[in-house]
């Protein structure tokens, strides 16, 4: 397959090109490279798999927001396409929802806000990563590495995540405890138990588990009992297919109604919105541009491994395409989109790294998007699957930026990294706020994020040279996918180990 403007299959500069690999045969031990394809039939088959990878997280994490899942499936294969053709088809990936914005859109909602101003927040994250890219893409990453060395990244990916701990306490985990419990057991036992590519999608099944097990505890127990935020008692099912059954097979996402919108209210009506800016909000959101960058960069370095192929010339590119259509998710009411660590091991399984495997997956996913009724099942999770998923989940989040200390050897011994980080982490954990003027409040993930960066910055440049140098500070350097992935990589080894 080649667009129209291609003269032949080997022209230069044509986007779209997926030469026959083999005629259409893989030999044992053989790789696909981006370019190639196997045969349709094959090809449609792989896409299955990767929609199924990245099925879960592009699901749950727009639920976590507060925003309508169905749009956020459909913008992710409409983004997927888009990269696709940014990064000259040599970059395979999957762009899907991001866990980075869930306490971002958490910490919005807590104070006052509402959806269209959690997407006009996360549209200035899009806008940030695409202005990220340009400068690595004409001026090298020397910038961005000496700004975000690891002891930084780190703590600010640490943060984020700690961050949504009272999250969990307060509002999902209380809704339904035991049902919590269980899932939340399910999600350790399948990501620790499961083998292969079942282990990559242990919180998808554990989704699925939970919502069939509240769906027996309301066949055999009867409906739960539930304290609203009034203070009123009532007694409710676990599933409500309410929606569910009401609505239709066909069709678009609905259109976002402020009008009867209220956090927290089974009625919302979320969908297609333009966004609402707000600069307190955006404050909040900025910080996230890190853990995309991470997200990014690790995903580039591990398909390279992979590949046998250098791709640092597309790294500009790839941040750029996955800032550009984080702009375009978020300007119609979708979450920010990122690259998938589970579409990554898929790759790794199959040795077959055609991008036209992704182009596939985006028609699925489009055509999934396509379908109210697969939007209500979704929205219809019932709130001790999500307590369960997100407890596991919200403190894997928090792990993953000590993997980075780790796998880049900071050194905490030495108080240049040591003084400003624990600052910075306790004001982004504890929510630590300052209060600007009457109307605007700095904290939590925000003013973490900006001590993190600004004091260990200055704390570099009064350092005496033996502490400073001893710091380390080299950028950011990931070797393994998905730093700040929705499914971490338990126990799989390198990407060249499992290639």
């Amino acid at each position: 397959m080649r667009p129209l403007h291609c003269p032949s299959a080997t022209a230069e500069g044509c986007v779209m090109i997926w030469k026959l690999h083999n005629n259409g045969k893989l030999l044992p031990g053989e790789v696909v490279t981006p370019d190639e394809r196997l045969g349709w039939g094959k090809t449609i088959g792989l896409g299955a798999q990767h929609v199924v990878a990245m099925f879960g997280a592009t699901f749950v994490f727009p639920l976590l927001m507060g925003l309508n899942p169905q749009l956020a499936v459909m913008m992710s294969g409409i983004s997927t396409l888009i990269f696709l053709f940014v990064v000259k088809n040599k970059v395979p990936s999957y762009l899907g929802s991001s866990a980075s914005f869930v306490g971002v859109a958490t910490s919005i909602y807590a104070q006052g806000g509402n959806p269209t101003h959690v997407s006009g927040a996360m549209f200035w994250c899009g806008v940030g990563l695409f202005i990220v890219g340009l400068i690595i893409h004409f001026m090298g990453s020397g910038p961005i590495r000496r700004a975000l060395p690891p002891a930084v990244t780190g703590a600010v990916v640490m943060l984020i995540g700690f961050n949504l701990a009272p999250v969990v306490a307060s509002s999902y985990w209380p809704k339904d405890q035991w049902t919590a419990l269980v899932v939340m057991i399910a999600v350790i036992l399948m990501s620790v138990g499961l083998r292969g590519f079942a282990g990559r999608i242990a919180i998808f099944l554990a989704l699925v588990f939970g919502y069939l097990l509240s769906w027996l505890e309301d066949l055999l127990a009867g409906p739960m009992t539930q304290t609203g935020a009034d203070g009123t008692i009532s007694r409710v099912f676990r599933v409500d297919w309410t929606k569910v059954a009401s609505a239709k097979w066909i069709g678009l996402p609905p259109v976002t109604e402020l009008s009867t919108w209220k956090l927290g209210s089974p009625d919302n009506v979320v969908g297609f919105h333009t966004p609402t800016f707000n600069f307190a909000f955006a404050l909040i959101a900025l910080p996230v541009i890190i853990a995309l960058i991470a997200e990014n960069t690790g995903h580039i370095k591990a398909v390279s491994e992979m590949t046998g192929k250098s791709l640092d010339d597309s790294m500009g590119r790839a941040l750029a395409g996955d800032g550009l259509t984080s702009m375009l998710a978020t300007f119609v009411g979708a979450g920010p989109t990122t690259t998938y660590a589970e579409n990554i091991g898929v790759m790794a399984a199959t040795r077959v790294y055609s991008t036209a495997a992704y182009a596939v997956a985006s028609l699925f996913a489009i055509l999934f998007g396509l379908s109210p009724k697969f939007g209500a099942i979704i929205s219809a999770t019932p709130s001790g699957v999500l307590g369960g998923i997100t407890v596991v989940l919200y403190g894997m989040i928090g792990l993953l930026g000590a993997k980075i200390w780790k796998e880049n050897g900071v050194d905490f011994g030495n108080p240049v990294n040591l003084v400003p980080i624990a600052a910075g982490l306790i004001i982004g954990i504890g929510n630590v706020s300052i209060v600007v003027g009457n109307h605007f409040t700095l904290g939590g993930i925000a003013l973490g994020t900006i001590v993190t960066v600004v004091m260990y910055h200055l704390a570099r440049l009064i350092a005496p040279k033996t502490l400073r140098d001893a710091a380390g500070g080299s950028g950011i350097v990931l070797d393994a996918p998905g730093m700040y992935s929705e499914q971490p990589d338990i126990g799989a080894g390198t990407a060249h180990e499992k290639a």
